[in-house]
Protein backbone atom coordinates (compact mmCIF):
# COMPACT_ATOMS: atom_id res chain seq x y z
CA UNK A 1 0.00 0.00 0.00
CA UNK A 2 1.29 3.42 -0.93
CA UNK A 3 -0.28 6.00 1.21
CA UNK A 4 -0.33 10.05 0.30
CA UNK A 5 -1.49 12.43 3.12
CA UNK A 6 -3.33 14.99 1.93
CA UNK A 7 -4.16 18.43 3.79
CA UNK A 8 -6.50 20.33 2.05
CA UNK A 9 -6.55 24.10 3.25
CA UNK A 10 -7.86 26.56 1.14
CA UNK A 11 -7.33 30.28 2.50
CA UNK A 12 -10.87 31.53 2.42
CA UNK A 13 -13.22 30.59 5.48
CA UNK A 14 -16.63 32.47 5.67
CA UNK A 15 -18.00 30.88 8.80
CA UNK A 16 -14.43 31.82 10.47
CA UNK A 17 -12.34 33.89 8.46
CA UNK A 18 -8.40 32.70 8.23
CA UNK A 19 -9.36 29.87 10.11
CA UNK A 20 -6.55 27.48 9.35
CA UNK A 21 -3.88 29.93 10.18
CA UNK A 22 -5.47 30.95 13.48
CA UNK A 23 -3.92 30.48 16.98
CA UNK A 24 -5.58 27.62 19.12
CA UNK A 25 -3.75 27.99 22.45
CA UNK A 26 -1.01 29.68 20.52
CA UNK A 27 -0.41 27.38 17.75
CA UNK A 28 -2.10 27.50 14.12
CA UNK A 29 -4.21 25.32 13.24
CA UNK A 30 -3.41 23.91 10.27
CA UNK A 31 -0.27 22.72 12.63
CA UNK A 32 -2.30 20.12 14.87
CA UNK A 33 -2.87 18.14 11.66
CA UNK A 34 0.46 18.66 9.75
CA UNK A 35 2.47 17.25 13.46
CA UNK A 36 -0.02 14.39 13.81
CA UNK A 37 0.15 13.26 9.67
CA UNK A 38 4.17 13.33 10.73
CA UNK A 39 3.75 11.72 13.98
CA UNK A 40 3.40 8.26 10.95
CA UNK A 41 4.11 9.38 7.69
CA UNK A 42 7.62 10.86 5.71
CA UNK A 43 7.28 14.67 5.10
CA UNK A 44 7.51 13.28 1.14
CA UNK A 45 4.05 11.68 1.21
CA UNK A 46 2.27 14.20 2.86
CA UNK A 47 0.63 17.09 0.93
CA UNK A 48 -0.67 20.68 2.05
CA UNK A 49 -2.50 21.44 -0.75
CA UNK A 50 -3.35 25.43 -0.45
CA UNK A 51 -3.82 28.28 -2.70
CA UNK A 52 -2.74 30.81 0.41
CA UNK A 53 0.39 32.59 0.56
CA UNK A 54 -0.07 32.91 4.51
CA UNK A 55 -0.98 28.78 4.85
CA UNK A 56 2.26 28.17 2.78
CA UNK A 57 4.07 30.28 4.93
CA UNK A 58 3.36 28.63 8.42
CA UNK A 59 3.99 25.46 6.37
CA UNK A 60 7.42 26.34 5.55
CA UNK A 61 8.33 27.65 9.47
CA UNK A 62 7.33 23.71 10.23
CA UNK A 63 9.86 22.48 7.53
CA UNK A 64 7.55 20.94 5.45
CA UNK A 65 7.95 21.56 1.52
CA UNK A 66 4.46 22.90 -0.30
CA UNK A 67 4.48 20.26 -3.61
CA UNK A 68 2.77 22.87 -5.25
CA UNK A 69 0.17 26.17 -5.57
CA UNK A 70 -3.34 25.01 -5.36
CA UNK A 71 -5.03 26.63 -8.48
CA UNK A 72 -7.80 29.55 -7.69
CA UNK A 73 -10.79 27.62 -9.61
CA UNK A 74 -10.20 24.69 -6.70
CA UNK A 75 -10.35 26.84 -3.80
CA UNK A 76 -13.92 28.00 -4.26
CA UNK A 77 -16.66 27.59 -1.74
CA UNK A 78 -17.91 25.44 -4.43
CA UNK A 79 -14.72 23.17 -5.42
CA UNK A 80 -15.29 19.85 -4.41
CA UNK A 81 -12.63 17.61 -2.09
CA UNK A 82 -12.67 15.10 -4.70
CA UNK A 83 -11.35 17.49 -7.29
CA UNK A 84 -8.58 18.90 -5.01
CA UNK A 85 -7.42 15.40 -4.11
CA UNK A 86 -7.57 14.60 -8.03
CA UNK A 87 -5.47 17.49 -8.70
CA UNK A 88 -2.87 16.53 -6.05
CA UNK A 89 -2.71 13.03 -7.27
CA UNK A 90 -2.07 14.15 -11.12
CA UNK A 91 0.95 16.54 -10.21
CA UNK A 92 2.90 13.18 -8.23
CA UNK A 93 1.60 11.11 -11.48
CA UNK A 94 3.37 14.22 -13.83
CA UNK A 95 6.63 12.83 -11.90
CA UNK A 96 5.84 9.05 -12.26
CA UNK A 97 4.81 9.01 -8.10
CA UNK A 98 1.84 6.41 -8.04
CA UNK A 99 -0.40 6.22 -4.89
CA UNK A 100 -2.64 3.69 -4.76
CA UNK A 101 -4.18 5.22 -1.27
CA UNK A 102 -5.58 8.84 -0.16
CA UNK A 103 -6.05 9.77 3.78
CA UNK A 104 -7.78 13.03 3.75
CA UNK A 105 -6.99 14.79 7.04
CA UNK A 106 -8.95 18.33 7.34
CA UNK A 107 -6.94 20.87 9.29
CA UNK A 108 -10.14 21.58 11.15
CA UNK A 109 -10.21 18.32 13.25
CA UNK A 110 -7.29 19.69 15.34
CA UNK A 111 -7.93 16.95 18.28
CA UNK A 112 -7.49 13.79 16.15
CA UNK A 113 -4.65 12.06 17.74
CA UNK A 114 -1.90 9.79 15.51
CA UNK A 115 -3.55 6.71 16.80
CA UNK A 116 -6.62 7.30 15.57
CA UNK A 117 -5.22 7.70 11.95
CA UNK A 118 -3.52 4.48 12.62
CA UNK A 119 -6.40 2.70 13.63
CA UNK A 120 -8.26 3.84 10.24
CA UNK A 121 -6.08 2.71 7.95
CA UNK A 122 -5.55 -0.79 9.82
CA UNK A 123 -9.22 -1.21 8.89
CA UNK A 124 -8.71 -0.35 5.46
CA UNK A 125 -8.30 -2.96 2.69
CA UNK A 126 -8.13 -2.84 -1.19
CA UNK A 127 -11.90 -3.84 -1.92
CA UNK A 128 -12.87 -1.40 0.49
CA UNK A 129 -14.14 2.45 -0.81
CA UNK A 130 -13.14 4.28 1.97
CA UNK A 131 -12.47 4.01 5.83
CA UNK A 132 -14.37 6.92 7.46
CA UNK A 133 -13.87 8.39 10.97
CA UNK A 134 -17.49 8.74 12.97
CA UNK A 135 -18.52 9.28 16.79
CA UNK A 136 -21.88 8.28 18.10
CA UNK A 137 -24.07 11.23 18.15
CA UNK A 138 -26.25 12.28 20.93
CA UNK A 139 -29.48 12.68 18.65
CA UNK A 140 -30.92 10.04 17.05
CA UNK A 141 -33.02 10.25 14.11
CA UNK A 142 -35.39 7.19 15.16
CA UNK A 143 -36.19 9.37 18.78
CA UNK A 144 -35.28 13.00 18.82
CA UNK A 145 -34.69 14.56 14.99
CA UNK A 146 -37.71 16.00 13.07
CA UNK A 147 -37.75 17.05 9.56
CA UNK A 148 -41.20 19.61 8.19
CA UNK A 149 -43.48 17.97 6.46
CA UNK A 150 -45.30 19.55 3.33
CA UNK A 151 -48.09 20.91 5.80
CA UNK A 152 -44.88 22.72 7.99
CA UNK A 153 -45.87 20.06 11.23
CA UNK A 154 -42.76 17.91 12.55
CA UNK A 155 -42.64 14.52 11.66
CA UNK A 156 -39.55 11.93 13.28
CA UNK A 157 -36.66 12.18 10.53
CA UNK A 158 -37.05 8.10 10.66
CA UNK A 159 -40.63 7.27 11.80
CA UNK A 160 -40.33 3.89 14.10
CA UNK A 161 -42.24 2.50 17.01
CA UNK A 162 -39.51 3.02 20.02
CA UNK A 163 -40.02 4.28 23.05
CA UNK A 164 -37.07 3.69 24.86
CA UNK A 165 -33.36 5.13 24.16
CA UNK A 166 -31.76 1.92 25.02
CA UNK A 167 -33.97 0.11 22.69
CA UNK A 168 -32.86 2.47 19.23
CA UNK A 169 -30.62 1.64 16.49
CA UNK A 170 -26.93 2.64 16.76
CA UNK A 171 -26.23 5.67 14.40
CA UNK A 172 -23.13 7.33 13.72
CA UNK A 173 -22.32 10.43 12.57
CA UNK A 174 -19.05 12.08 9.91
CA UNK A 175 -16.37 13.69 12.17
CA UNK A 176 -14.48 15.05 9.62
CA UNK A 177 -11.12 13.82 10.70
CA UNK A 178 -10.03 10.91 8.84
CA UNK A 179 -10.85 9.30 5.34
CA UNK A 180 -8.55 6.40 3.92
CA UNK A 181 -9.90 6.56 0.49
CA UNK A 182 -9.32 3.95 -2.45
CA UNK A 183 -7.69 5.82 -5.52
CA UNK A 184 -9.82 4.21 -7.77
CA UNK A 185 -12.55 4.41 -6.11
CA UNK A 186 -11.76 8.67 -6.09
CA UNK A 187 -11.22 8.03 -9.53
CA UNK A 188 -14.71 6.55 -11.08
CA UNK A 189 -16.82 8.33 -8.55
CA UNK A 190 -17.96 10.94 -6.22
CA UNK A 191 -17.47 10.42 -2.54
CA UNK A 192 -21.17 10.60 -2.14
CA UNK A 193 -21.61 7.93 -4.40
CA UNK A 194 -18.96 5.22 -2.56
CA UNK A 195 -21.07 2.01 -1.58
CA UNK A 196 -18.24 -0.04 0.21
CA UNK A 197 -17.55 2.36 4.01
CA UNK A 198 -16.50 0.85 6.74
CA UNK A 199 -16.25 3.48 9.92
CA UNK A 200 -14.09 4.61 13.09
CA UNK A 201 -15.19 5.29 15.58
CA UNK A 202 -13.34 7.81 17.72
CA UNK A 203 -14.89 9.65 21.11
CA UNK A 204 -16.93 12.82 21.03
CA UNK A 205 -13.54 14.86 22.59
CA UNK A 206 -11.86 13.99 19.85
CA UNK A 207 -14.22 14.81 16.88
CA UNK A 208 -14.45 18.56 17.16
CA UNK A 209 -14.84 19.86 13.56
CA UNK A 210 -14.25 23.13 13.78
CA UNK A 211 -16.47 25.34 11.83
CA UNK A 212 -18.01 27.99 14.13
CA UNK A 213 -16.62 30.52 16.79
CA UNK A 214 -18.12 27.91 19.69
CA UNK A 215 -16.11 24.70 18.04
CA UNK A 216 -13.50 26.94 18.40
CA UNK A 217 -14.16 27.63 21.78
CA UNK A 218 -14.85 24.38 22.84
CA UNK A 219 -11.41 22.72 21.58
CA UNK A 220 -9.40 25.58 23.06
CA UNK A 221 -11.47 24.11 26.46
CA UNK A 222 -10.64 20.44 25.64
CA UNK A 223 -7.04 21.39 25.06
CA UNK A 224 -6.78 23.10 28.04
CA UNK A 225 -7.85 20.79 30.25
CA UNK A 226 -5.39 18.07 28.22
CA UNK A 227 -2.84 20.24 29.21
Amino acid sequence: MKVLVVIPARGGSKGLPNKNINLLNGIPLITYTIRCARDLFHDSDICVSTDSNQIIEIVKNENLDIPFVRPSELAEDTSSTRDVILHALSHYESMNIFYDTIIILQPTSPLRESIDIKNALELYYNNLDMVVSVYEPDLNPYYSIFEEDDKGYLVQSKPSSYTRRQDLPKVFAYNGAIYVINVESLKNREINKFDKIVKYIMPQERSVDIDTKLDWQIAELILNNKN
